[in-house]
Order: C-alpha cells, then sequence, then structure tokens
C-alpha cells in the first residue's frame, strides 16, 4: 500500500485504471489479481478476485465469470489494506456501482456508468461526496442531452400503437441487458404480448430473483400472433428470425440515436434515446455536486467533458493512457 511520503496516484493502462501502489483496478479490461467491476457491462475479464454487488455477480454468472467475488452492500464501508472503500447505487443497471475510496482522510469516487434520471428499476443513483472525482463521460460531449424519459416513453407507446393499429409487427431493438428489461416492465403494464430474444429473458430473470417483477415474457423463435410486439439485440437487428417477419416496424431504442445517421444505419423506421447512461447536463451535475476538488473525466467524450467542467470553472482534466495523475495529493 502506499505510504504517507508516496500518495496514491491512479495509473491508466491499456488494461484500464489501477490506484498505484495497491492491487485495486476499476473495471480492468484483462485479467488482474483484483478488480472492482462496476456493472455488468463492464468488460470483465476472469480476475483472481472482484468486487461487485451481489446482484452484479448473479449477472456476471450468465457470462461464466467465475471469479471469487466481495459483493458487499452499498453503503457499508469495508477495507482494503489501508484503504477504507464504499459503494454506493449507480444507477445505471441492476447492480451497478460507484466506488469510494478513502485514505488518510482523503476520499476518491470513481462512479462507471451511471444515471440519475430513474428508471424504476434497482436503486436510484447517489452522488457521493469525495475528493477526487473519476466521471466515467460516455455521453460528455455536449451535444448529448437527452429528452425526459416519461417523455420518451409516450413516444414508443405511440409508436407501438401505431403499429398493432396498422397491423405489422412492432420490433424494438434494445439492449439485452438494461434497456429491454426497462421495456419488459413497462410495456408488460399497458398489457402487450412481449417476445423476446432469450439473453433478454434470461437477464429479466435475474432481475426478478432481485426483487424486479416481471410480466410473462414470450421466446421469439420466428413466428410471431397478431399484436406481439417483439424485442431483440440491435446487434442481431438482421438475423434472419427477424428478416423473415412479413409485415414488421423497427425502432432503435439507444442514446446513440441522438447522431444524425445512427437510425439510417440499423436500417431502423425510427430512433427513440433510451439509455441507461448520464447525458451532459447530468454528468456537470455530478461533477459539481460531489464537492471534488479535481474531477477527471474517463471514456467516451473524456475530453470534451474536462473542457466543458473547466469552463465551468472545475478543475477537471481527461485521463489519458500511459500516465499516472495524483488523486490524494
Amino acid at each position: 500500500m502506499p505510504s504517507a511520503a508516496q500518495p496514491a496516484h491512479i495509473e491508466y493502462e491499456r488494461a484500464g485504471l489501477r490506484l498505484g501502489g495497491t492491487p485495486l483496478w476499476f473495471d480492468a479490461r484483462k485479467p488482474r489479481e483484483l478488480s472492482f467491476v462496476s456493472s455488468a457491462r463492464a468488460a470483465v475479464a476472469p480476475h483472481a478476485r472482484l468486487i461487485c454487488t451481489d446482484a452484479t455477480q448473479r449477472l456476471l454468472r450468465l457470462q461464466d465469470v467465475g471469479s471469487l467475488s466481495l459483493t458487499p452492500p452499498y453503503r457499508r464501508p469495508f477495507s482494503l489494506g489501508a484503504l477504507s472503500l464504499e459503494l454506493f447505487p449507480a444507477g445505471h443497471i441492476l447492480g451497478s456501482a460507484q466506488m469510494r475510496v478513502a485514505h488518510e482522510g482523503r476520499t476518491v469516487v470513481y462512479t462507471g456508468a451511471l444515471s440519475l434520471e430513474r428508471n424504476g428499476l434497482g436503486e436510484p443513483a447517489e452522488i457521493a461526496g469525495c475528493d477526487t472525482l473519476v466521471l466515467e463521460a460516455t455521453y460528455g460531449h455536449p451535444r448529448y442531452v437527452l429528452p425526459p424519459r416519461a417523455e420518451t416513453l409516450a413516444k414508443l407507446d405511440k409508436f407501438v400503437d401505431d403499429a398493432l393499429s396498422d397491423g405489422v409487427t412492432p420490433v424494438l431493438l434494445a439492449l439485452s441487458l438494461g434497456t429491454a428489461q426497462e421495456l419488459f416492465v413497462h410495456l408488460g403494464k399497458r398489457g402487450h404480448v412481449l417476445r423476446a430474444h432469450r439473453s433478454a429473458i434470461d437477464i429479466a430473470r435475474v432481475y426478478e430473483s432481485c426483487g424486479t417483477k416481471m410480466p410473462r415474457l414470450k421466446l421469439f423463435r420466428g413466428p410471431v400472433a397478431r399484436g406481439d410486439v417483439v424485442i431483440f439485440p440491435p446487434h442481431l437487428s438482421r438475423s434472419r428470425a427477424l428478416e423473415a417477419l412479413p409485415r414488421r416496424r423497427t425502432c432503435l431504442l439507444s442514446g446513440w440515436v441522438m447522431d444524425a445517421g445512427v437510425p439510417a444505419a440499423h436500417s431502423v423506421d425510427c430512433g427513440l434515446p433510451l439509455s441507461g447512461h448520464a447525458d451532459f447536463p447530468q454528468l456537470v451535475r455530478v461533477a459539481k455536486e460531489s464537492g471534488a476538488a479535481r474531477v477527471y473525466t474517463v471514456h467516451g467524450y473524456a475530453v470534451e467533458l474536462a473542457r466543458a467542467l473547466t469552463a465551468l470553472g472545475l478543475d477537471a482534466r481527461p485521463l489519458q493512457p500511459a500516465g499516472q495523475l495524483d488523486l490524494f495529493a
């Protein structure tokens, strides 16, 4: 562990982020001795040991990630050598978490993917106070301002209703982990018959085991009945099963539809900006309300977000590979 004479620092390598002088990595992309895994969507390697929530561990079992896990509950500090660690809800997907590390009276928070907008599934995100913030910047460009969730879901309802009224099958392209389960709950409450890819249904069962009630789901095998709604992963949008549907109308659910050309690139009829990631205004809010004296941005639009935060008077810098930055100094 780092001594008082040598403050802890963050090291950014191709394998991911590491707290210098310690075995602790954050969402490491290559096998390491110990890594914090912020969510089951993070790139998880077969680490010797990992730290995550119980829900994340359950989801990782679907990916055959069998590492020995430490699964502390939210807001209950625990120790790793000289470090005091604590997890907080991130609001991204089921089980997603942020980690706060305390050392010699100073604190750093690593957010991972997070979202401040409630989706009704899992615990809402908290903004954890800290001296230094490491903020994931997936939608860190100022152009990413997502509409209110209720507005997007209302447009989704209209898309589905219009398609069914026209006698065509509505096909919703959504990530199997997180977005699909939100659609299950929302559309299930409206009484729709839902057919989905097996991966999304398997994940829904994990959500149920963690307390989220899911509607009855049918496996999509190809044929559908009039009135069915199909939910399928975007990367399988050109699968034979979907192509075989005689009459269909497709909608892509993703924050990336804010980028011109994305819906057309997926050959869909429309796109709706539904995401489990914080948009630009949310990221700015996290940076401000954390009280951090310094903010490091990472991944996505890290440079653009750091530039915008600096213009607002914050000490913000993008984390770049092959370097290290003092976190507790």
